[in-house]
């Protein structure tokens, strides 16, 4: 099944016209738990209404996974998995590093993506043909850097805090391995990965609608993407995602403890 650039604009569009109205604007913020805090918006709940709408309307025998909305006709074999503001932190603090996510899985396989940043007036997805970018300076394919050595790597995480037990000493090792380590912006660091300037993104205890849609982005720049152990990253889970093969693998060991 082909999914055009023009649909995917028009999904980009939908949620932008929640977001953008709403970022850095008083607005309220609710706590989605009881403990800690994990923060939803009005623009949040919005967007992916918004995103819905337009899938549905293409394709009403598809299902939905959103992260606001839950799963909808969840037994057919084209599931959109939603995230429609990811960095809902980054949004509620004024930041640009947030992003709408949308994938699409055939069969439970992601295989088309995109990951729109209306601030900056970025979109970049995989269609099946290739990663593409389109925004300031243009139109370009994606590509992952070639790096291969631990040694020579930019690294991205969310923040450390999330590795929790031994896996925070596991995890502090590693980044001394690597050349650069930063920290923070969310889906935007795995674009950064797709687009040439990064060349490791780890990120524990992911959801779907956190990974599905970036799956594809990275796999179709030339990057792999999987669990710590490996396996798919359509489920979420502890992920890690490396520019080449062979730096995938150093750094897959090197979590491994």
């Amino acid at each position: 099944m082909k999914i055009t650039v023009e649909f995917l604009r028009r999904i980009a569009d939908a949620a932008a016209a929640e977001t953008l109205p709403r970022f850095r604007s008083v607005g309220a913020v609710v706590n989605k738990e009881a403990e800690g805090f994990d923060p939803v918006t009005e623009a949040d709940r919005e967007a992916e209404r918004a995103i819905k709408e337009v899938i549905l309307s293409a394709f009403p025998d598809h299902g939905i996974l959103g992260e606001e909305h839950g799963i909808e006709n969840g037994g057919s074999p084209h599931i959109w998995v939603i995230d429609p503001i990811d960095g809902t932190r980054a949004f509620i603090s004024g930041l640009p590093v947030w992003g709408t996510l949308v994938g699409l899985t055939d069969e439970g396989e992601a295989t088309v993506g995109m990951m729109s940043q209306p601030f900056t007036g970025e979109l970049f997805y995989a269609d099946g043909s290739g990663a593409w970018y389109e925004g300031p300076g243009g139109s370009r394919r994606l590509g992952t850097r070639k790096t291969t050595r631990l040694a020579d790597a930019t690294l991205f995480t969310t923040t450390p805090a999330l590795f929790r037990g031994p896996a925070r000493a596991v995890y502090d090792r590693f980044e001394t391995m690597v050349r650069l380590p930063r920290y923070g912006v969310d889906c935007y660091a795995f674009a950064m990965l797709a687009a040439g300037h990064v060349d490791i993104v780890t990120d524990p205890g992911l959801k779907p609608y956190d990974i599905v849609a970036l799956i594809p982005i990275i796999e179709q720049a030339g990057g792999v993407i999987t669990t710590f152990e490996g396996g798919p990253a359509e489920k979420g889970g502890d992920i890690l995602a490396a520019a080449t093969p062979e730096l995938h693998a150093a750094a897959m060991a090197a979590l491994k403890g």
